[in-house]
């Protein structure tokens, strides 16, 4: 008997055999499974559930054998797990045949960017991207160190027409349902305002010619007085 599950789009075909029914020829019957995934609940402050699921009904009942970064640890229909933990799980579903579901893991150590620069003149603005290794996907969190409260969320943060009350180590925070990750300190700091400015020589001649005016003036009050 042949049954199609529609759920499945790549319309895999499963095989099995009725009570009734008789099935004969190599290799006999067999159960694709595709579309596996593993989902994950939180039970606690400190314990996950991961849950193997399929994208359709499967006829019977299939245990579930999960793995631990690569390598087979222990089988049933869950798994218990740390939040916050880095490792990599996935589930297969016994005496199936079909690829095993993807990874699920906390977030990696996020890197952070910033463009143009980490240094800048006051006025300028600057853009600081935050990336990191996890599956469900990350969201971002932007802090500036020794405060609490979060300064933006989203990838990317951009602070415009930047002042010195700016400067400071900013870090992301990145978090998925698996656990949580902060990047290392980033320093952005200010080199002083835009603008003109004279240079070190215009400076001295400017000093120069104050000191000779106020000779020239001091010496026709003199000549006046006598």
């Amino acid at each position: 008997i042949l049954r199609v599950c529609s759920q499945i789009h790549r319309f895999t075909i499963f095989l099995f055999s009725e009570p009734e029914s008789k099935y004969t020829g190599s290799p006999g019957v067999t159960l694709s499974v595709k579309g596996l995934q593993v989902q994950v609940g939180r039970l606690n402050s400190t314990w996950l559930e991961l849950k193997c699921h399929s994208s359709c009904v499967l006829p019977g009942r299939h245990l579930n054998v999960w793995y631990k970064n690569e390598e087979s640890i222990k089988r049933g229909s869950s798994l218990l797990v740390s939040y916050g933990s880095t490792d990599r799980y996935s589930c297969y579903l016994r005496g199936t045949t079909g690829q095993r579901s993807p990874a699920v893991y906390g977030p990696q150590r996020p890197s952070v960017s910033v463009s143009p620069s980490a240094e800048m003149l006051e006025g300028d603005s600057v853009t600081l991207t935050c990336s990191a290794d996890a599956n469900p996907a990350a969201n971002y969190t932007w802090y500036k160190e020794h405060e609490d409260s979060p300064r933006a969320s989203g990838q990317n943060f951009t602070i415009t027409d930047f002042t010195a009350e700016h400067s400071g180590n900013y870090y992301c925070e990145a978090q998925n349902e698996m656990g949580c990750s902060n990047s290392t300190l980033i320093l952005i700091n200010s080199s002083g305002k835009g603008g003109c400015t004279w240079s070190t020589t215009t400076t001295v001649f400017a000093s120069i010619s104050a000191v000779f005016l106020l000779i020239i003036i001091l010496a026709v009050l003199y000549i006046r007085s006598h």
